[in-house]
């Protein structure tokens, strides 16, 4: 069900937004005074899941937390561009300042880059993003079910509750985001999608195998998953070979609403970029977290 308080915003945000318009980052989204700062730790990492895989990936852990108590974590693909503090998305600052207000609970959060098989034998290396991403498989849930959650579980009490875990993305990270949460709804209870390639990108020998077939698949199965869902999009997004943004955005918001999951939209004028998805970042985060029922 949709929130009438949320709607308003995205009503507003729609008018107020021209074409080419910068969306500001509102206090939130800044370091503020006497705000508790959580700590932000890179690491690096080889996978088995994905064989030959490197990639860099963050740990960042609010000075709330407390080891005695299981704490709720997320998960953001293409990592490195939700750690920065002078990005779009400024995860970190966004985190420090709403568990503070307690406008959410104490969340680590997990950033993780694409993997990249280095070269060998003289070849080049390459980035495994749109493999990893785009394809509608189990094998992303299970590289961080099998790899990196159990990795951070070492270090930290995280809960093993499904409504205390989020996982989102941007662009084939907000596809990859819902394809673990549909895979593993068991795991992953909330998705934040920006910008979603439910486009065919991923279409295979036979053309078919892309995103664009999340809306009928959600329609068709039943009983419904468990799973909130944040979408976000732009007007002014792709439209290329593979699909048209904005409408595939649009016919997964379609097909949500048909099968009675829980989800909203944000829909601008941008196009593909992580402006309107950075600046709403703390008001989609409030919304995910929001008590069951409201």
């Amino acid at each position: 069900m949709k929130t009438t308080l949320l709607s308003l915003i995205c009503l507003l945000l729609t008018v107020a937004a021209l074409p080419g318009e910068d969306y500001p980052h509102g206090p939130d989204s800044q370091r503020q005074p006497g705000v508790p700062v959580g700590t932000v730790t890179k690491e690096h990492w080889t996978s088995t899941v994905f064989p030959r895989s490197e990639r860099d990936w963050w740990i960042y852990v609010p000075q709330q937390y407390d080891k005695a108590t299981p704490t709720a974590y997320m998960i953001f693909q293409d990592g490195g561009g939700y750690v920065s503090e002078q990005g779009d998305w400024r995860v970190p600052i966004v985190m420090d300042n709403l568990i503070a207000k307690k406008d959410l609970p104490p969340i680590i959060c997990i950033f993780i880059n694409p993997g990249e098989i280095p070269a060998s034998d003289g070849g080049k290396g390459h980035s495994e993003r749109s493999f990893e991403y785009d394809t509608l498989s189990d094998q992303y849930a299970r590289f961080l079910i099998e790899e990196i959650i159990p990795e951070v579980a070492k270090r930290y009490n995280l809960s093993t509750d499904a409504k205390d875990h989020a996982i989102g993305g941007l662009s084939s990270g907000a596809i990859c985001a819902f394809t673990a949460a549909w895979q593993r709804p068991g795991v992953f209870s909330k998705v934040l999608s920006s910008i979603g390639s439910y486009t065919d990108i991923a279409a295979g020998k036979t053309l078919i195998e892309g995103g664009h077939n999340y809306p009928p698949l959600i329609r068709k199965t039943k009983p419904s998953k468990p799973i909130r869902v944040f979408l976000q999009d732009g007007s002014g997004d792709l439209d290329n070979e593979h699909g048209n943004w904005f409408l595939a955005n649009q016919e997964m918001a379609a097909a949500l609403k048909y099968a009675k999951y829980d989800y909203t939209t944000v829909w601008g004028t941008e196009g593909h970029n992580a402006k309107q998805g950075g600046s709403i970042l703390p008001d989609s985060l409030r919304w995910l977290w929001r008590p069951e029922g409201k």
